[in-house]
Protein backbone atom coordinates (compact mmCIF):
# COMPACT_ATOMS: atom_id res chain seq x y z
CA UNK A 1 0.00 0.00 0.00
CA UNK A 2 1.18 3.49 -0.61
CA UNK A 3 0.61 6.73 1.42
CA UNK A 4 0.77 10.24 0.98
CA UNK A 5 0.98 13.07 3.06
CA UNK A 6 1.70 16.65 2.68
CA UNK A 7 1.10 19.28 3.98
CA UNK A 8 1.31 23.12 3.52
CA UNK A 9 0.41 26.38 4.88
CA UNK A 10 -1.17 29.24 2.73
CA UNK A 11 -2.69 32.75 2.61
CA UNK A 12 -6.07 31.38 1.48
CA UNK A 13 -9.26 31.14 3.97
CA UNK A 14 -10.21 27.14 4.81
CA UNK A 15 -13.53 28.33 2.84
CA UNK A 16 -11.51 28.86 0.00
CA UNK A 17 -9.57 26.11 -0.16
CA UNK A 18 -12.81 24.07 0.68
CA UNK A 19 -14.69 25.46 -1.67
CA UNK A 20 -12.00 24.39 -4.85
CA UNK A 21 -11.65 20.99 -3.52
CA UNK A 22 -15.42 19.79 -3.64
CA UNK A 23 -15.67 21.44 -7.14
CA UNK A 24 -14.88 17.90 -8.96
CA UNK A 25 -16.59 19.08 -12.34
CA UNK A 26 -13.83 21.78 -12.17
CA UNK A 27 -10.76 19.66 -12.23
CA UNK A 28 -10.06 19.32 -15.84
CA UNK A 29 -9.90 22.85 -15.72
CA UNK A 30 -6.49 22.90 -13.62
CA UNK A 31 -5.66 19.22 -13.68
CA UNK A 32 -3.88 17.71 -16.78
CA UNK A 33 -4.50 14.11 -15.62
CA UNK A 34 -8.11 15.05 -15.32
CA UNK A 35 -10.36 14.30 -18.34
CA UNK A 36 -14.01 14.80 -16.69
CA UNK A 37 -14.70 15.29 -13.14
CA UNK A 38 -18.51 14.32 -11.87
CA UNK A 39 -20.76 14.62 -9.47
CA UNK A 40 -23.18 11.16 -9.60
CA UNK A 41 -24.98 12.07 -5.64
CA UNK A 42 -25.31 14.89 -3.62
CA UNK A 43 -26.64 13.89 -0.20
CA UNK A 44 -26.82 15.38 3.27
CA UNK A 45 -23.27 15.40 4.26
CA UNK A 46 -21.35 14.78 1.08
CA UNK A 47 -21.28 13.46 -2.02
CA UNK A 48 -20.22 10.63 -4.21
CA UNK A 49 -18.13 12.13 -7.41
CA UNK A 50 -16.25 10.26 -10.07
CA UNK A 51 -12.98 11.59 -11.73
CA UNK A 52 -11.92 9.94 -15.12
CA UNK A 53 -7.91 9.85 -15.63
CA UNK A 54 -6.13 10.42 -19.02
CA UNK A 55 -2.39 10.76 -18.73
CA UNK A 56 0.49 9.21 -20.70
CA UNK A 57 -1.63 6.93 -22.52
CA UNK A 58 -3.24 5.44 -19.34
CA UNK A 59 -7.18 6.09 -18.89
CA UNK A 60 -9.25 5.12 -15.65
CA UNK A 61 -12.25 6.52 -13.72
CA UNK A 62 -12.87 5.59 -10.12
CA UNK A 63 -15.66 7.10 -7.73
CA UNK A 64 -15.39 8.23 -3.91
CA UNK A 65 -18.05 8.60 -1.65
CA UNK A 66 -16.86 12.15 0.34
CA UNK A 67 -18.15 12.78 3.39
CA UNK A 68 -17.96 16.73 4.24
CA UNK A 69 -17.80 19.37 6.69
CA UNK A 70 -18.00 22.62 4.83
CA UNK A 71 -14.50 24.77 5.13
CA UNK A 72 -12.96 22.21 7.54
CA UNK A 73 -12.21 18.61 5.69
CA UNK A 74 -13.42 16.19 3.29
CA UNK A 75 -12.99 12.32 3.71
CA UNK A 76 -12.82 9.81 0.54
CA UNK A 77 -13.94 6.33 0.07
CA UNK A 78 -13.64 4.23 -2.46
CA UNK A 79 -16.54 2.83 -4.01
CA UNK A 80 -15.16 1.83 -7.39
CA UNK A 81 -12.39 1.95 -9.54
CA UNK A 82 -8.71 0.03 -10.20
CA UNK A 83 -7.98 -0.11 -7.02
CA UNK A 84 -8.17 -2.60 -3.69
CA UNK A 85 -8.17 0.54 -1.16
CA UNK A 86 -7.74 4.10 -1.18
CA UNK A 87 -8.91 6.34 1.46
CA UNK A 88 -7.86 10.05 1.88
CA UNK A 89 -8.53 13.51 3.87
CA UNK A 90 -8.22 16.82 2.99
CA UNK A 91 -8.27 19.43 6.40
CA UNK A 92 -8.08 22.74 6.34
CA UNK A 93 -6.66 24.52 9.37
CA UNK A 94 -7.58 28.39 10.06
CA UNK A 95 -4.43 29.91 11.02
CA UNK A 96 -4.46 33.66 12.63
CA UNK A 97 -6.10 35.01 15.88
CA UNK A 98 -10.24 34.10 16.66
CA UNK A 99 -11.11 37.11 14.94
CA UNK A 100 -9.48 36.38 11.29
CA UNK A 101 -12.32 33.60 11.28
CA UNK A 102 -14.74 35.91 11.16
CA UNK A 103 -16.35 36.59 7.53
CA UNK A 104 -15.93 40.30 7.81
CA UNK A 105 -11.98 39.74 8.50
CA UNK A 106 -11.28 39.36 4.98
CA UNK A 107 -8.83 36.50 3.58
CA UNK A 108 -6.28 34.73 6.43
CA UNK A 109 -3.83 31.96 5.88
CA UNK A 110 -4.32 27.95 6.47
CA UNK A 111 -2.81 24.68 6.31
CA UNK A 112 -3.34 22.01 4.17
CA UNK A 113 -3.41 18.46 5.53
CA UNK A 114 -4.05 15.87 2.77
CA UNK A 115 -2.96 12.40 3.48
CA UNK A 116 -3.87 9.49 1.18
CA UNK A 117 -3.60 5.68 1.30
CA UNK A 118 -3.89 3.83 -1.87
CA UNK A 119 -3.75 -0.15 -3.62
CA UNK A 120 -4.09 -1.60 -6.63
CA UNK A 121 -6.28 -3.65 -7.29
CA UNK A 122 -3.81 -6.67 -9.38
CA UNK A 123 -0.06 -6.41 -10.31
CA UNK A 124 -0.33 -5.68 -13.89
CA UNK A 125 -2.80 -2.92 -13.38
CA UNK A 126 -0.31 -1.26 -10.69
CA UNK A 127 2.34 -1.79 -13.29
CA UNK A 128 0.81 0.51 -15.70
CA UNK A 129 -1.53 3.01 -13.27
CA UNK A 130 0.75 3.46 -10.60
CA UNK A 131 3.11 5.65 -12.48
CA UNK A 132 1.16 8.02 -13.42
CA UNK A 133 -1.16 7.98 -10.32
CA UNK A 134 1.91 8.21 -7.56
CA UNK A 135 2.95 11.77 -9.58
CA UNK A 136 -0.65 12.75 -9.50
CA UNK A 137 -1.35 11.97 -5.89
CA UNK A 138 1.96 13.58 -5.23
CA UNK A 139 1.38 16.95 -6.67
CA UNK A 140 -2.21 17.32 -6.17
CA UNK A 141 -1.95 19.81 -3.42
CA UNK A 142 0.29 22.16 -5.46
CA UNK A 143 -2.00 22.27 -8.42
CA UNK A 144 -4.72 23.25 -5.65
CA UNK A 145 -2.83 25.90 -4.33
CA UNK A 146 -1.68 26.64 -7.96
CA UNK A 147 -5.61 26.99 -9.01
CA UNK A 148 -6.22 29.36 -5.52
CA UNK A 149 -3.87 31.47 -7.29
CA UNK A 150 -5.23 31.57 -10.46
CA UNK A 151 -8.93 32.02 -8.58
CA UNK A 152 -8.19 34.22 -5.65
CA UNK A 153 -5.06 36.06 -6.95
CA UNK A 154 -1.34 35.91 -5.42
CA UNK A 155 -0.83 36.56 -1.93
Amino acid sequence: MKHVKKSVLIWYSPREMYDLVVDAPSYPKFLPWCQKGEVLAQEEGGLTARLHLAYAGVRHAFTTRNRMVPERSLTMALVDGPFSHLQGEWRFLPIGPAAACTPDAGPQACRIEFDLSYAFSSRPLEAVVSPVFDKIANTFVDAFVARAEQVYGRR
